[in-house]
């Protein structure tokens, strides 16, 4: 059976690829990274939609190193967590620097050992936060450096980075999700971390809209709701 690796940070979109790289008859390796976030949510989620796709083997990576580098509102507590989306087009203080390089780049190590032909990754370059991991010109650039950098690529067992959501909205994604029935109520969005989602991050208002776009109930609970 033909394998994934699939980046799963117990959120939204990233649950939506293992729905979708499932339903492409994928045997799912998920992948997960505690890489220093300000809360361990995360991690406890993608360990209930791993349990929930029956997974045999969850991978839980530590790189908790990138809080040592700072720089990021999700990695560093003296950074606040903004409340609002920002009028301006200045990437945002959740940026993690170099997280989709870094996450990709180990999950295509992986891929090489195991013998998956495709990496899966939730980002979209639509209904996002402004950041410049999450781009079609990055995944682009990432799958050619990684068919460089591999034994498997340099062979002709290339691997394949896959981003399904790249060109969907937040509505679009949901409905995707929905028609697969991915399990969203297992999953977290809020940069907070707290076991009711805050309902005012932008994370939390994307999210949010999507489900209101989408005709449906989102299935989290909220502390202003």
């Amino acid at each position: 059976m033909k394998k994934a690796v699939i980046v799963l940070s117990g959120g939204l979109d990233s649950t939506t690829c293992m729905g979708i790289a499932a339903d492409e008859g994928y045997e799912l390796y998920p992948l997960t990274f505690n890489y220093g976030q300000r809360h361990s949510r995360e991690v406890l989620q993608a360990q209930k939609v791993a349990q929930h796709y029956k997974v045999n083997d969850h991978r839980i990576v530590d790189i908790a190193f990138l809080n040592q580098i700072g720089g990021s509102a999700l990695t560093d507590v003296s950074i606040e967590v903004p409340m609002e989306k920002g009028e301006n087009e200045e990437i945002p203080a959740t940026y993690v620097p170099a997280r989709n390089m870094i996450f990709l780049s180990l999950a295509s190590a992986y891929a090489e050992v195991i013998g998956a032909e495709a990496v899966y990754i939730g980002v979209s370059a639509v209904d996002y936060s402004g950041y410049p991991d999450c781009r079609p010109e990055f995944i682009s650039s990432m799958n050619e450096t990684i068919n460089l950098a591999t034994k498997a690529g340099t062979t002709g067992d290339k691997i394949r980075i896959c981003a399904p959501l790249m060109h969907l909205t937040k509505k679009d994604t949901i409905e995707r999700g929905l028609e697969l029935e991915v399990p969203y109520h297992l999953t977290t969005s809020c940069y907070n971390g707290e076991e009711e989602a805050c309902g005012e991050c932008d994370s939390c208002q994307l999210r949010l809209k999507g489900f209101e776009e989408a005709g449906a109930a989102d299935p989290i609970p909220y502390q202003s709701f």
